[in-house]
């Protein structure tokens, strides 16, 4: 709460700058780049982007998701590090074993966890990009075996088994005493018993979009949770109001209002735990399989050493995005020269907060009356 509340703001320092033409000068505040700050990420997101460029194959990729059923979320926020492992490890099992029965092979996926819903409300998913495909190993050497554009795997099986499996493990860790159940309040044999009940959802999507657009798709989240500014549509005294998209009405476009104290409680049940990673590689994805990844490389015809992804520099990544060739360092002051630092500074307090916070204010008079 406190980087993202100091973001940007005296609070947390940062960078004056100097004009290399009419030598003026302002102040410039870092960024948090805490991984949960709206206000943060977007460059990290899209070097994250272009290092997954390294295990992209001339191949469909297919979007697939597990979901558990939502009587366990009172569980799950008094476990979230357990049952966050649970779910990625019995996912992740399960989609190689399937890799190994109808492909016969090694497959390749990445995964992003989320553990919200439109409305910011708890609903835990993993989101998977997998290989349309499998590297099969054989005595004469390697050999790619694709899957079908319309099948991958039997999604009604995978769902039952993927139910099966982790309840029993989750069974498992109650019986050893490893859950934590609130004090007795949380019923962990009800929940498992209804809980097997239900039908799970598995969901395997047709490729219908290059794996770039999957790839962005995952990274939409990565450096940020829950909700972005641009959702957000007005905030009232003590109410703030987002659009959301109502998946039971078609995805039609919707308006939520909520206190503000729900509204930032919605947002900060979705913060992880400290060190807890969201983005896994698995198979021919992880950096332990690189060699077999070579190897899927020569078997679809590509050179068998892995691309060389250069680090993006940030000046081209901003003129991209703003289609624009100026350069963001331009002077606003006489549009000429270079703001350049010339020193930086910590955290501001007393009569130096007020001098940057008087000279802040002047300045956006100046611009408003130029």
């Amino acid at each position: 709460m406190s980087a993202i509340l100091n973001c940007r703001t005296p609070a947390l320092g940062g960078v004056m700058k100097e004009c290399s033409v009419c030598k003026k000068w302002e102040f410039h505040f870092k960024a948090c780049k805490n991984r949960h700050c709206p206000q943060c990420g977007a460059f990290e997101k899209a070097q994250w982007l272009e290092a997954q460029k390294k295990w992209l194959l001339p191949i469909h990729y297919y979007h697939v998701v597990f979901t558990i059923d939502h009587v366990f979320n009172p569980l799950v926020a008094f476990n979230q590090k357990l049952l966050f492992k649970l779910f990625i490890d019995t996912a992740a099992q399960l989609l190689k074993e399937f890799g190994q029965t109808y492909l016969g092979g090694e497959i390749g996926f990445s995964m992003v966890l989320h553990t919200w819903g439109q409305t910011m409300q708890d609903h835990l998913h993993l989101h998977f990009i997998v290989t349309g495909g499998a590297l099969v190993a054989s005595p004469t050497g390697y050999r790619w075996q694709a899957a079908s554009r319309e099948f991958l795997f039997p999604v009604l099986l995978l769902s039952n088994q993927f139910r099966n499996r982790f309840c029993f493990e989750l069974a498992q860790r109650w019986a050893e005493g490893k859950l934590n159940t609130n004090d007795g309040a949380l019923d962990v044999p009800t929940m498992l018993q209804h809980a097997l009940s239900q039908n799970w959802e598995v969901y395997i999507q047709s490729p219908l979009y290059g794996p770039e657009k999957l790839i962005e798709y995952l990274g939409r989240y990565i450096f940020r949770i829950a909700i972005s500014n641009h959702r957000i549509v007005s905030v009232g005294k003590d109410t703030v109001t987002f659009k959301y998209r109502d998946n039971r009405d078609e995805g039609e476009e919707k308006l939520m209002t909520l206190h503000a104290h729900e509204f930032i409680r919605r947002f900060l049940a979705h913060v992880l735990p400290a060190g807890f990673v969201r983005i896994r590689h698995f198979g021919l994805h992880h950096s332990s399989c690189r060699t077999k990844l070579q190897h899927a490389r020569r078997a679809l015809g590509l050179p068998f050493q892995l691309p060389v992804i250069l680090k993006l520099k940030f000046l081209d990544w901003f003129q991209q995005i703003t289609a624009s060739t100026e350069d963001p360092r331009t002077c606003k002051f006489c549009g000429k020269g270079l703001m350049l630092p010339i020193r930086e500074f910590g955290p501001l307090h007393g009569w130096r907060l007020t001098f940057i916070s008087l000279f802040e204010v002047f300045r956006s008079w100046k611009f408003a009356f130029a």
